[in-house]
């Protein structure tokens, strides 16, 4: 039963700003270097990763598949369907990154799950390229390097991969604040970035 209601409020801005903060804070250091990982330091970016990352990210799946399905109150389905799958899906990931690093566990197998999510990130560019939300499908495009990346890095050992990991991590960090902007001044000004 449809409600009638129509809301421009998307809120995937946050999802944005959650990924966009764990991807300077992570590329950051693992392309520059800085700061130099310890216990103390890889748990407190653990809980960064699980709650800006994770949290921000799958609270805004969950916030729109509700939104699309339970009480429709979003008009373009097609493309928040594939932002609503993947907000979930990069959130959970986070989660489990997070805990991860959190209780020093081995990261190897993050190479299979990055196969996953090479793929799921090239339906994302699929999805919004054909939808003519370029943007998006930018920030898919570079979603898809980082994982495709991710593949051999993780399960070869190869270890100038983990720094190219880092480097579309912090290129992807700009880009997800530019389309926190982009979303934040079109919904709150009425502009069109």
């Amino acid at each position: 039963m449809a409600l009638g209601l129509q809301s421009p409020f998307l809120p995937i801005a946050i999802g944005f700003f959650g990924l966009g903060t764990n991807y300077f804070r992570w590329g950051g250091q693992g392309l520059f270097g800085y700061l130099k990982s310890s216990p103390d330091l890889d748990k407190t970016m653990a809980v960064w990763g699980i709650f800006m990352g994770g949290f921000m990210q799958f609270i805004t799946g969950v916030y729109l598949m509700v939104g699309l399905s339970w009480f429709p109150v979003y008009t373009a389905k097609a493309p928040l369907y594939m932002a609503a799958v993947t907000f979930t899906a990069y959130g959970i990931h986070w989660f489990a990154m997070g805990w991860r690093r959190y209780i020093s566990a081995a990261s190897e197998v993050e190479g299979w799950m990055a196969v996953a999510f090479a793929l799921i990130s090239i339906l994302g560019m699929l999805v919004f390229f054909q939808a003519g939300d370029d943007p998006v499908g930018i920030l898919f495009l570079i979603l898809s390097l980082i994982y495709l990346t991710e593949i051999p890095t993780r399960l070869s050992g190869w270890v100038s991969g983990g720094r190219l990991v880092a480097f579309w991590q912090f290129i992807g960090a700009f880009w997800l604040m530019y389309l926190t902007y982009g979303v934040v001044f079109n919904t709150a000004l009425g502009q069109n970035w």
